[in-house]
């Protein structure tokens, strides 16, 4: 159900900076409010002022699926906002471009596609990019595809929480796209020339680059004008601990294999005759389906789906080097999530005692993996960073405090931000909602698998 928006202190800053700076890059804390901020103003440029025509957000692709299409329907303020997906095959993309709406979205993996199919007839007055980094290597396609239909883009907005986290070498290409070159040079080379020297090398080769005395803070200044850094400890008014839901959308295949195994799971059951025990153990069931796999009768893990693995990773994407605990369930979550991290360059750890907890406050680990009840207690976590994924969630209110409070306790710095993965139309959105209304009877999770089975005994949807 939608709610009245009555955006912070901070919010209503970032939403008056999109309207007022034609070419503005919002670099705000993931989990602080960037969707929202950016539709209101896109709302009000589009009703209330008549300045824009189509805008269009370019996201990672499982942001793209769902965030931004939930985050509309989430506030009343947003209900006439028109948004089109242009995701699929190219056939649909299409369909979803010819689609009357307000706000087009499409992954930035088909930029490359979507300039060479609109050519010199760019429709969009207004691009959004959403989580701008990935448009820093000024030698990707997709860069150099956006850079050729910028002189056709009246407004732009870039939209990530760490510009340069590998480095201030990382902005000019997402700068470039803002303002084509005016503050930080026209191209690569000039902006290194203007602000570093070379550092590694041999005789032939310069392998790295480092600043000039005083380049970092002149590089600031140049891009103050048009740049908002919204770093939470620096002076914003925010709550103590924020909760940020991040939809996993199945994609159709997926979606019939997880109603078909749903349903054959709960057809079983007599919802007259369900238990505390039998509740218990279906439940484990789905959850576990929701995260992607299942054990069989033998202990042996069944993959299923690796759509939350898929935005799981794109969430740790745009924390852009922030370092993040991922509170995962089962043995097999531990498994999958291990090998998947293993194709990434950070440092991962699955917590087993005081050594990790030392490491991880040092800050010597990226992403500390842990199973909530194993160290939901005790354990002062404050120090190695403030951002928490539940990849796996739990029934258990007194669990799910308790590990929030691990990173959410005296001494933390920075607003703690829990970001929940949550399978859409499956029993992850059950436990959401009884961990909202604090609920903690075993009556919730009785209800809400009695509701299943009514739903499945309908009819399994297709």
């Amino acid at each position: 159900m939608a709610k009245d928006f009555t955006p912070h202190a901070y919010q209503q800053y970032g939403i008056d900076r999109i309207i007022d700076t034609r070419y503005t890059g919002m670099f705000l804390d993931m989990g602080l409010g960037k969707t929202v901020i950016t539709l209101t103003a896109l709302h009000e440029l589009k009703y209330y002022r008549c300045c824009i025509r189509k805008a269009l957000v370019i996201a990672p692709k499982k942001v793209a699926e769902s965030t931004w299409t939930n985050e509309q329907k989430k506030w009343n303020h947003l209900k006439n906002l028109r948004l089109s997906v242009a995701l699929g095959n190219e056939k649909q993309r299409l369909a979803a471009l010819e689609a009357p709406a307000d706000v087009y979205i499409i992954n930035r993996e088909n930029v490359q596609w979507l300039v060479q199919t609109y050519g010199y007839g760019w429709p969009f007055d207004v691009v959004v990019l959403d989580e701008s980094s990935s448009f820093k290597n000024p030698q990707a396609k997709r860069f150099k595809a956006l850079k050729a239909v910028r002189p056709h883009i009246s407004r732009i907005i870039e939209l990530t929480g760490t510009p340069s986290a590998n480095g201030l070498m990382d902005l000019w290409a997402q700068l470039y796209l803002l303002d084509q070159g005016k503050r930080l040079g026209r191209t690569i080379s000039v902006y290194r020339e203007m602000f570093f020297d070379p550092d590694k090398r041999d005789r032939t080769t310069i392998f790295s680059y480092k600043l000039k005395e005083g380049a970092e803070q002149a590089i600031y200044d140049l891009i103050g004008d048009i740049c908002v850094s919204m770093d939470a400890k620096d002076y914003l008014s925010l709550p103590e601990c924020i909760c940020d839901d991040i939809p996993v959308k199945l994609d159709d295949k997926t979606q019939r294999a997880y109603n078909q195994m749903e349903h054959d799971m709960l057809i079983e059951v007599d919802d007259e005759l369900i238990t505390a025990t039998s509740a218990a153990a279906l439940s484990g069931k789905l959850l576990q389906l929701c995260n992607g796999a299942v054990y069989d009768e033998d202990g042996n893990a069944i993959t299923i789906h690796d759509c939350k693995i898929e935005v799981l990773l794109e969430t740790i994407e745009q924390l852009n080097g922030q370092h993040a605990i991922i509170y995962y369930n089962f043995k097999h979550d531990k498994d999958r999530l291990l090998d998947a991290l293993s194709r990434t360059k950070l440092t991962v750890r699955v917590y087993a005692g005081p050594k990790d907890e030392n490491d991880w406050n040092a800050g010597k680990i990226d992403l500390l993996l842990a199973q909530p009840v194993s160290c939901g207690y005790g354990l002062n976590l404050q120090d190695g960073g403030h951002h928490v994924i539940w990849f796996g969630l739990t029934w258990s209110l007194e669990v799910y405090q308790q590990a929030n409070k691990r990173l959410h306790r005296q001494g933390q710095q920075y607003p703690v931000i829990i970001h929940r993965l949550i399978t859409q139309g499956g029993t992850d959105e059950d436990v959401i909602g009884s961990l909202e209304c604090k609920d903690t009877s075993q009556k919730s999770l009785l209800d809400a698998l009695k509701a299943r089975v009514n739903k499945v005994k309908g009819g399994l949807p297709t």
